[in-house]
C-alpha cells in the first residue's frame, strides 16, 4: 500500500465513523429525521422492522464499513457501502434542511457539496484496484492468453497428424 493510500483512506473514513457512532448514540434522531425514507424500506423488507432499527443498521453499516476503509481491509467493498450511505445521508439531509433563512439554504448548500465531495472520495476508493489489475482485466487477459495457447497445440497436433500421415503413407 503507498503511503498516500495509507493516510488518505482513514482521513476519508474518519468522517463516516463519527457519524455512524452519532447515528448509534442517537438512533431516535436519526429514525426521525430518516422517517420518509426508513418508512417505505420497512414496508419493503420480508420481515418487520422498525425505523429506529434500520437507524441502527445504517449506524453501524457507516461504523463498520468506514472502519475497514480505514484500516484497508475489503476497502473497495467497504467504500461502495459508504458510497451508498453517503448517497442517502445527502438526500434526506437535503430534504430536511431549514431553508426559512439565508442562512439556512446556505447551510444547505455547504452540507450538500461536503456530502457529495465524501461520496466522490468512496466512489473511487470503490474502484480503486491499488495498483493491481482489476478482475475483469485479468479473466480478459487470461482467456486471450489461453486462446493463444490452444492455437498453438492445435498448429503443434495438426502437424503431428500431418506427419503421422505422411510417414503412414510413404512406409
Amino acid at each position: 500500500m503507498s503511503v498516500i493510500r495509507f493516510l488518505a483512506r482513514p482521513m476519508l473514513a474518519s468522517s463516516f465513523v463519527v457519524a455512524g457512532l452519532d447515528k448509534l448514540r442517537n438512533a431516535d434522531d436519526t429514525a426521525k429525521q430518516l422517517s420518509p425514507v426508513l418508512r417505505r424500506a420497512s414496508e419493503s423488507l420480508p420481515f418487520k422492522a422498525d425505523e429506529k432499527t434500520l437507524a441502527r443498521v445504517l449506524g453501524g453499516a457507516q461504523l463498520g464499513a468506514g472502519a475497514l476503509l480505514g484500516l484497508g481491509k475489503l476497502s473497495r467493498f467497504a467504500a461502495t457501502v459508504l458510497a451508498v450511505t453517503s448517497a442517502l445521508n445527502s438526500y434526506v439531509e437535503w430534504r430536511s434542511a431549514d431553508i426559512s433563512t439565508k442562512e439556512g439554504r446556505h447551510a444547505r448548500k455547504a452540507q450538500l457539496l461536503k456530502n457529495i465531495s465524501l461520496t466522490g472520495g468512496v466512489l473511487l476508493a470503490a474502484v480503486d484496484t491499488e495498483g493491481r489489475p482489476s478482475i475483469a482485466w485479468r479473466a480478459e487477459h487470461l482467456a486471450a492468453d489461453a486462446k493463444k495457447v490452444t492455437g498453438k497445440q492445435i498448429k503443434r497436433a495438426d502437424k503431428a497428424v500431418r506427419k503421422a500421415v505422411d510417414n503412414a503413407v510413404g512406409a
